[in-house]
C-alpha cells in the first residue's frame, strides 16, 4: 500500500509532524509506504514530494500549496491520499489541528469587543473558515481521523458530517522514550541547571502560541497559587515572551518562573518536572500532555482540551475552566511533590494503552477498509 501524508510545513517540533514520525514508523512495520507532500521540511520524513510555488501572506500560501498538492496528487498514484492541512482533494483528512471555526468561538469567548471584531474581519480566518467547509463538503472524502471524541463531535456539529466517516484514533507515544525513568536520569542535574531546589515543585508547560496555550493565565495562577516555593518552566518559543516575562515581573515571580525557549530532547524537561499544566483555551489534542503522562507527570488542562478524555479528575490530573484562573491556582496548589508523584504513577499507567503499535494497528485497520485491494 502507499500512501500520501499532506503537510505543509513538516519541522520535527509540531505535534502533527511527530505524529508523521510516529506513523510512518510504525507503518513501515505493515508494509506501507509513505510519501510526504510539503512545502517545506527539517529532518528527514523519508520520501518527500516538494510543493513550494510563490507565495506572499497566509492567505495565498494555504490557497497555492492546496492547488499544488491536488495537481501532485491527480498525476501520481497513491492508494490513499491522508491530509493534514485543510484541502479537498483527500479521501482521508486528518483533524489534527480541530476545527477552525470551534476554536474562533472559544476565542471570541476571551476577547472584548473589538478583538471579536477583528476576528470577524480577518481574511486568513474567512479563507480557513471557507476551505474546512469546502473539505468536510468534499464528495472525495472518506474519512475523518478524529484525535480525540471532543474533535468527533464538533466536526458533527458543525458539518453534519455522517459518524460512519468519523473515527477517533487517539495519538500514539513511544513507551519506551517517555518514561518515569526520566526523573531519576535528570530530576537533580536539570534542577541544579536551572537554579531549582530539589525539594519543591516544578510545574512544566510545553508549547508555542502563549496566547492560546494559556501561558499568561498560569504565570498569574502561579502568583496567586499557596505554593510560595513552586517554579514554572515553560518550553516553546513565542513572540509574545517579553509581555509573559514582564507579567511574571510585576507579579513579583520573575525568579520562578524558567523561559528555556525550544528544545529538541523533551526528555530531560520532563524528568525535572512534577506535573504538566496547560491551561489552554483549544487544543484538539497536545502530544505533549500525553508525553508527560507517559513519563509519569500528572496533567491539569481544561474542557477544550482533547487531552481531557485521559483525564479521571484528582485521579491522574485536573480539568479546569480555560479562563478561571483562581481554580488554576488551586490545582497548582494541590500538586506538591508528594500528590503529584502519586498521581503520576496512576497518569502513566493511562497512557500506557497509547503505545505507536496500537496507534498503527487501529490506522492499517481503517487503509485496510478503505483501500482493500491494495493490501489484499
Amino acid at each position: 500500500m502507499h500512501v500520501a501524508l499532506v503537510r505543509q510545513r513538516y519541522s520535527a517540533h509540531g505535534g502533527a509532524e511527530r505524529f508523521i514520525e510516529r506513523a510512518r514508523g510504525a507503518l513501515s512495520e505493515q508494509g506501507v509506504a509513505v510519501t510526504v507532500l510539503a512545502r517545506e521540511w527539517t529532518g528527514d520524513p523519508g520520501t518527500v514530494v516538494r510543493c513550494d510555488p510563490f507565495h506572499v501572506g497566509r492567505v495565498w500560501r494555504d490557497w497555492s500549496f492546496a492547488r499544488a498538492v491536488c495537481r501532485e496528487v491527480s498525476r501520481r498514484r497513491f492508494d490513499l491520499v491522508q491530509s493534514h492541512e485543510r484541502i479537498a482533494c483527500c479521501d482521508i483528512y486528518r483533524a489534527g489541528d480541530g476545527v477552525h471555526a470551534q476554536w474562533l468561538h472559544n476565542r471570541r469567548a476571551a476577547l472584548r469587543a473589538l478583538g471579536r471584531f477583528g476576528l470577524a474581519l480577518n481574511p486568513y480566518h474567512r479563507y480557513t473558515l471557507a476551505a474546512e467547509r469546502r473539505l468536510f463538503e468534499s464528495p472525495r472524502l472518506r474519512a475523518v481521523i478524529c484525535n480525540s471524541r471532543m474533535v468527533r463531535d464538533e466536526i458533527r456539529a458543525h458539518f453534519g458530517t455522517p459518524e460512519a466517516k468519523l473515527h477517533v484514533i487517539y495519538n500514539g507515544i513511544d513507551l519506551e522514550a517517555f518514561h518515569p525513568r526520566l526523573r531519576e536520569a535528570y530530576r537533580s542535574t536539570m534542577r541544579q541547571k536551572l537554579g531549582i531546589p530539589q525539594h519543591v515543585p516544578v510545574h512544566l508547560h510545553v508549547g508555542a502560541g502563549f496566547e492560546r496555550k494559556g501561558v499568561f493565565r498560569l504565570i498569574e495562577a502561579l502568583a496567586r497559587s499557596r505554593q510560595p516555593d513552586a517554579h514554572l518552566v515553560i518550553v516553546g518559543r513565542d513572540k509574545a515572551q517579553a509581555r509573559a516575562e514582564r507579567l511574571a515581573s510585576s507579579r513579583g515571580i520573575a525568579s520562578r518562573v524558567h523561559f528555556a525557549g525550544v528544545q529538541e530532547n523533551m526528555g530531560p524537561w520532563y524528568g525535572a518536572a512534577d506535573a504538566f499544566a496547560l491551561p489552554t483555551l483549544y487544543d484538539p489534542f497536545p502530544n505533549a500532555a500525553l508525553e508527560a503522562m507517559a513519563c509519569g507527570l500528572p496533567v491539569i488542562t481544561t474542557p477544550q482540551s482533547g487531552a481531557a478524555e485521559l483525564i479521571e479528575e484528582g485521579v491522574n490530573g485536573y480539568v479546569v475552566g480555560a479562563l478561571d484562573v483562581d481554580a488554576l491556582a488551586d490545582r497548582l496548589a494541590r500538586l506538591d511533590v508528594r500528590a503529584a508523584q502519586e498521581m503520576g504513577r496512576r497518569a502513566r499507567k493511562r497512557a500506557e494503552g497509547l503505545g505507536l503499535a496500537a496507534m498503527a494497528e487501529q490506522l492499517f485497520a481503517l487503509y485496510r477498509s478503505l483501500a482493500p485491494k491494495a493490501v489484499a
